[in-house]
């Protein structure tokens, strides 16, 4: 079984809140944590941005990467959000069991 943390950032807390509780309710991720105010400095549209967003912390199986990525765009305030994933080499053998047991 494979595990992926996608990372994924918003400009607005209930842009972040809308996709974490579909992600939840459509068992495409177990937990999604929410930072808020995280500063991001990125160039767009050749202009150096620099503004405050919330970073989504989403615990998912690698399989469901595709399904959740497209729910993220479907729901997502940006044209072209951030949406990155990183593979889980290891963790707590009964916290992946519970992440397992939550998602499809």
């Amino acid at each position: 079984m494979s595990y992926c943390i996608i990372y994924c950032t918003t400009s607005s807390k209930v842009n972040a809140l809308e996709i974490s509780e579909y992600l939840i309710k459509n068992k495409l991720a177990a937990c999604v944590n929410i930072v808020p105010q995280v500063i991001s400095v990125y160039k767009w549209e050749g202009q150096i941005v620099e503004g405050q967003e919330f970073l989504m912390i989403i615990k998912t199986q690698e399989k469901l990467f595709k399904k959740a990525e497209k729910a993220i765009i479907e729901r997502h305030e940006y044209s072209l959000p951030e949406i990155v994933a990183t593979p889980v080499i290891k963790g707590n053998k009964d916290y992946l069991k519970w992440l397992k047991s939550e998602t499809v």
